[in-house]
This record gives structure tokens, C-alpha cells and sequence, in this order.
């Protein structure tokens, strides 16, 4: 033992008098492990506020606490928990989600930043048609889809289809998938005469209405919406679409309908209804009486009656937050006297959207409407218009980097690493993979060893990387899933510009370690942080859930300290009226149930009575502390912030007694936590030997 310890002084010794191997002076050792400065540093810096000129002492003051995270990193490392495929895998992610912004360019997202903020300000109404039409489908559908839609726009705009146009659309539509052969089904058929009578009926479908553009909608458009709201979507800004959408809204003047744009969806033309600056957002409260799953309209009227009556309380002077806690629906918004979250454009059903933001001013309120969800009230507490872009920034990244549009920074970073590293590709090389590919690759069973024969010869090269061909036929077979058959050309030049654009990401990851100081240790930070939650959750969180034994004696050892003070059982009937409460109180004389009351008594209204059972400590409630006696009935309480009338009953008084352990499981769980945690701390400090270099602790400001 001697030895051993005689040997890590030593260790430590030399530690202290030189560099690591990576030339970074030490500042600790722990049981002679080194540690370098720019570690502590780093961690000081960062949770200290980054300060200069920090006093000497709060610098040693954060070494025992460093020195604490580093035994906790240390002891999970010696029980293998960085080795177990969860911990990998859970690290794994968060290095994924880290990297994102490193890997693109953040000049074209600043600009996407901008884009976004600036539209919106901007609030766009719009109707479009849908032609569904898949991204990897072949040029003869694409086609299709496109010439389809074009005539659909050219009959809105006035153009209706010449036997001509409909004769081109027919042979384009024959040499389509959807064309017509021995093979086809009566389905097949149905498909193919349903697209050419579209056309073919367009000239009467687009003068049968006021509104060309909604009539196409209904019969034409492959959106389900559309038969029913004919295209309509509504105000909607930045970020509400898919971004090539939103391109063409923003860019499309008021009356005009745009040329046809694809989306992951299909092609679409949008008309432009209306501009409008930012509504802004509105912070409302709201009464709801709802709708039960599959009510029958006779009966949603019925409970119009209901909301009728609340809003006559309204009028009567009643406040409205009180009336949605006793009334709404909406108990997680009633317990807040029915306030909501913030919206804007296209975030509620339409008809509340309308309620809400035609309220002129803080406090009003709505006459009783309805949405699918029920009749509501709502009032307006508060409105503002659109945050600074300092302040909207963080959210715009959030946002954007959940978008379509983030893919033109990547795109952008592809194009720079591959200068940088002078990339530079074989073409013919990739073009004979057209020798090898064949209808197994769109049944998802092509074999990377048909390339064999092609030589392996080099693909690419970027930097130092070689790609060679088996590399991409391998990426091929792991890749493939079965889909609609194309053609192997349009197939090869996708799926090696994903290969292509795939390497060039990953080789510019491999490298961010290396290239980014703030990255490598953020990333050990949450490494570091993963081992610490798994290892606490072991010792001090699951154990003191799971030992039981342990918690019930720890419970039996400390139960002086879990104790109820004296309680009050109590049952409060909230009353409409003075009558009302003296209806209740006979009742009460008579022995009858609370259930008995409260059905009596709302025979004529749902709102006469609201009953309700609580046990109260002494000081929760000042009527029932001035009434403190078991059988006490009190009757002449108002409350005229509810504008009620309070029979309040205290049907017993329960003594001072010690909480079961059920009773009081969160705070005997909580203290058997920290209890684990201080005997857990004692052995690791008994554990590990701390030596600090006071030469290079001083050196830290």
C-alpha cells in the first residue's frame, strides 16, 4: 500500500513539473491522472460568466467543485458506463444535433434568417391546386402532372382547352404510367379516364362558378381539402409552408395565379387573394362548452343554453375569469381563469381567429360562437406585434433549421469543402454503373458484387480521400428501397449526387473535433454530463426509488419530520343566490348527500350550485380557520370576487399525526436522495487523491 501510494506522489510530481503529452500544463491530478488547465478553464469560464479580472480566490473556491464533477467522470469511467451501447448511442445523438450547425454555411443562413423575419411581416391570403406527383417519379409523369396543371391554369385564366390541347394531353397522358395497356385493371382505367375528363370537362367546370380558380379547385385539385374549401389556405406567413411555396406566395401579386412550383408534394399553382401586414399576436382567455365525440347538431344547440346562460353572467357584471373556472370546459385554461397561449395567423380554428382579433380592446369579449370544438367566449387580454429580429433570432434558427430551406446552406458548405479540398471525380467511372444496375434496384435487392466487374476503379477523390467504386456500389445496396421503377440513368445520377454530397458532409464532421475547439468541448461536456446523470441516477435517483427497504427505514428513522398538522375535512356549496343558499342549507338539515343537493338544486339551472370537497390545513382558508369545530355549518359567507354565496360544512377535524410513508413519499424520497448523495460523496473523496498545482491554478483568470 506504501508503495502504491509512494508511487502516485511520484506521478504526480512529474505531473506537476511538466506538460501533458499534448504540451498542456496540468492543474490537477486525480489518484495521478492528469488534468490539464484549459479543462478547468474551459468549465470555470463558462459556468463563472466569463468575467475577467475574477478575485484569485473564487478561482481556488471552483476547484473543489471541479474537482467533484471530475471524481463523479472518473468513478463512471472505472464502472464501464462510457462503454455500454446506450451511453454510445445516447452520445451519438447529441453529437449529431450539435454538428448541425457546423455543418453549413452560416452566411446563406443569415440570409434565410432575414428572409423570414422580413416575411413576416407580411401576412398572405392564397387558394391552390394540387396535382400529386412523387419526387423520385420518372420525366413521363412528371411531364404529365406539369402539362396538367398548366391547362388547368390556362381554362382559370380564361383559356379553356381546344380539342387541340386536349388531343397533346391525351398522348402525353397515354405515355404516362397512367397509360393504358393488356395489364391494366378496371382501377387503372377509372384513374385514366377521370385525369382526361378533367381536362375535358374544364371549360364547363370553370364557368359553373363566380370564382374560376375555386371551381377548378373542387374537381380538379388532388388536395382532400379542396372539395369542400376549394383551395382556400387561409392567411398564412413565413414558416407556415413548405418553403418553395412560400416562395412563389410572397413573389405572386394580389389577383394573379403563379406558374406551377413542385414541393415534396407535387406541382401547385397558388392564387393570391390578399396581403395584409402582420396581425401580430393575441393573448386571449376563453369559456368553452364542448362538443362530445359524434353529438348530433340538435344536441350541440342544445348546450347553447349553457353558454347563453355564462354569457348573461358576463353582462350581469360577473368576472370572466371566475366564470371559466366554475364553467369551462377547458380545465387546463379554466384553472387559469381560461387564459390561452399566445397566436397569430392560422394557429386557432378560423372562427376563433376571427372572434379574437376583432376585439378592438384589452378586457372585451365575444357574443357566444362556435367551432368544431364547441361554443366559446373569448376575451382579449393582451395584443403585440412583431418582436425585433434580435429577439425572434434564436427562434428563426430553431425553426429554420427544421425547414426545407436550411438545405441551401448545406448545399453551400458542399460546394466549399470541396474546393478546399480540391474534389475532383471520374465521370466515366460513374457512368458505367449503367452497365451493372437493373431492375433489382427498385425491388430493393441489387447486390453490391454486380459492380465487381467494373475494375474498382477511383470515383472521386476529396483532400486525401479516395472513393472508389465499390465504395458507391456498397452505398447502393445499403441504401435502396423498393420503389416505383425509373429511368437507370435518372436513378445513377441521384443516388451518386446523395453519395457524393453524404461523403462530403461526413468528411467535413470527421474533422470538426479538430477544426473547432468550442465544438470538442461542448461535446465532452455533454459526454462528461451523460456519465455523471447515468452514474447519479444509479447511485443516489433509481437506488432511492428502488430500495424500498432502505427508504422505509430511512422513513421509520425520520418520520417526526413528516407530520400533518391539525386538518379540516370541509365541502363548500358555492351558491347563485341568497335563495339558493337557503335551499342548501334545508337540505343540509335534512342529512341529505352532497350528490342529492347538487342534483336537486341545478334542476333549473346547471349554474345554481357548484359543490366541491377539500382538506384544509389551518391558514389555507380564513372562513374555514374562523369556523374550526367539527359540525359546523356557516352560512353567511359572500364572495363577491365570485359573486357567490358560500355554504361552507367542516364535517370533521383530523388530529396531529405522522404522514404514512405514501402520504409524504416525495419528500422522504427527496431527502433519502440527499442523504445517499452525501454518503456517496464521503467515498469517492475517501477514493481519489486530489493534488492541485498552485503555480498553474494561479495562472487561470
Amino acid at each position: 500500500m506504501k508503495k502504491s501510494t509512494l508511487g502516485l506522489l511520484s506521478l504526480s510530481a512529474i505531473c506537476f513539473t511538466s506538460y501533458a503529452q499534448n504540451n498542456e500544463p496540468v492543474i490537477m491530478t486525480l489518484n495521478g491522472k492528469p488534468i490539464n488547465k484549459s479543462e478547468f478553464e474551459y468549465v470555470y469560464k463558462k459556468n463563472s460568466g466569463k468575467e475577467v479580472n475574477k478575485e484569485q480566490k473564487s478561482v481556488k473556491d471552483y476547484v473543489d467543485l471541479f474537482s467533484t464533477y471530475k471524481m463523479k467522470v472518473f468513478e463512471a469511467e472505472a464502472r464501464g458506463l462510457d462503454t455500454n451501447s446506450a451511453f454510445k448511442n445516447e452520445l451519438a445523438g447529441y453529437r449529431k444535433d450539435l454538428a448541425k450547425p457546423y455543418l453549413t454555411d452560416n452566411n446563406v443562413n443569415d440570409a434565410l434568417l432575414k428572409e423570414a423575419y422580413e416575411r413576416m411581416k407580411t401576412e398572405v391570403k392564397a387558394q391552390h391546386i394540387l396535382i400529386r406527383i412523387e419526387e423520385g417519379a420518372l420525366p413521363k409523369d412528371t411531364i404529365e402532372a406539369y402539362t396538367r396543371l398548366m391547362i388547368i391554369r390556362d381554362a382559370i385564366l380564361g383559356k379553356a382547352p381546344s380539342s387541340a390541347k386536349i388531343t397533346e394531353y391525351e398522348n402525353i397522358l397515354k405515355r404516362s404510367s397512367a397509360g393504358l395497356n393488356k395489364n391494366s385493371t378496371k382501377q387503372d382505367s377509372v384513374g385514366f379516364n377521370n385525369k382526361l375528363n378533367s381536362i375535358k370537362n374544364l371549360g364547363s367546370t370553370v364557368s359553373s362558378g363566380s370564382d374560376k380558380f375555386e371551381a377548378a379547385a373542387k374537381k380538379t385539385s388532388e388536395d382532400p381539402s379542396a372539395v369542400e374549401n376549394g383551395g382556400d389556405l387561409g392567411y398564412f406567413t413565413s414558416l407556415q409552408m413548405v418553403y418553395p411555396f412560400e416562395n412563389i406566395a410572397f413573389k405572386t401579386n394580389v389577383g394573379e395565379v403563379s406558374m406551377p412550383v413542385r414541393t415534396r408534394f407535387g406541382y401547385h399553382i397558388i392564387k393570391v387573394n390578399d396581403k395584409r401586414p402582420s396581425q401580430g399576436e393575441i393573448l386571449t382567455s376563453h369559456i368553452m362548452v364542448a362538443f362530445k365525440k359524434e353529438m348530433a347538431e340538435k344536441e350541440k344547440g342544445n348546450l347553447k343554453t349553457k353558454i347563453d346562460e355564462i354569457y348573461a353572467k358576463l353582462k350581469a357584471g360577473e368576472k370572466f375569469e371566475d366564470l371559466a373556472r366554475q364553467f369551462s370546459d377547458d380545465k387546463q385554461s379554466g384553472e387559469k381563469g381560461g387564459q390561452l397561449q399566445w397566436f397569430g395567423s392560422s394557429r386557432m380554428p378560423v372562427e376563433f381567429e376571427k372572434a379574437a382579433f376583432a376585439l378592438q380592446n384589452n378586457g372585451d369579449y365575444s357574443e357566444p360562437f362556435a367551432t368544431k370544438y364547441g361554443w366559446h367566449i373569448v376575451k382579449r387580454n393582451d395584443k403585440k406585434g412583431l418582436a425585433s429580429f434580435d429577439d425572434m433570432k434564436g427562434e428563426l434558427k430553431q425553426r429554420i433549421g427544421k425547414d426545407s430551406r436550411t438545405q441551401a446552406g448545406r448545399t453551400a458548405l458542399i460546394a466549399k469543402v470541396k474546393t478546399e479540398n480540391a474534389f475532383k471525380e471520374n465521370i466515366l467511372a460513374k457512368n458505367e454503373f449503367l452497365k451493372v444496375l437493373d431492375t433489382t434496384v427498385y425491388l430493393g435487392k441489387w447486390e453490391s458484387n454486380k459492380a465487381n466487374k467494373l475494375g474498382n476503379k477511383e470515383l472521386f477523390t476529396l483532400g486525401a480521400k479516395k472513393v472508389s467504386q465499390n465504395d458507391f456500389a456498397k452505398y447502393i445496396e445499403t441504401h435502396q428501397t423498393a420503389r416505383a421503377k425509373m429511368d437507370n440513368n435518372m436513378f445513377l445520377q441521384q443516388s451518386y449526387k446523395e453519395f457524393v454530397d453524404e461523403t462530403v458532409i461526413s468528411y467535413e464532421d470527421d474533422k470538426l473535433e479538430s477544426k473547432y475547439p468550442d465544438f470538442k468541448n461542448l461535446l465532452k461536456e455533454y459526454r462528461d454530463g451523460i456519465l455523471l446523470f447515468d452514474l447519479t441516477d444509479q447511485q443516489v435517483w433509481s437506488k432511492a426509488v428502488k430500495d424500498t427497504a432502505g427508504l422505509k427505514a430511512f422513513y421509520e428513522k425520520n418520520k417526526n419530520n413528516y407530520l400533518w398538522e391539525e386538518r379540516a375535512e370541509v365541502t363548500t356549496y358555492k351558491c347563485a343566490d341568497d335563495k339558493i343558499a337557503k335551499l342548501v342549507r334545508g337540505m343540509l338539515k335534512k342529512n341529505k348527500s352532497e350528490k342529492e343537493i347538487v342534483e336537486a338544486v341545478n334542476k333549473t339551472s346547471q349554474l345554481n350550485v357548484n359543490a366541491e370537497s377539500i382538506t384544509y390545513l389551518k391558514g389555507e382558508n380564513k372562513d374555514v380557520d374562523a369556523n374550526w369545530k367539527q359540525g359546523v355549518v356557516a352560512t353567511d359567507i359572500k364572495d363577491a370576487k365570485e359573486n357567490k354565496v358560500t355554504v361552507l360544512v367542516i364535517n370533521k377535524i383530523l388530529a396531529k399525526t405522522p404522514k404514512t410513508i405514501a402520504e409524504a413519499r416525495g419528500m422522504i424520497t427527496a431527502d433519502y436522495q440527499n442523504y445517499l448523495e452525501k454518503e456517496w460523496l464521503s467515498y469517492l473523496k475517501n477514493k481519489y487523491v486530489v493534488k492541485v498545482n498552485d503555480d498553474v491554478l494561479n495562472t487561470v483568470k
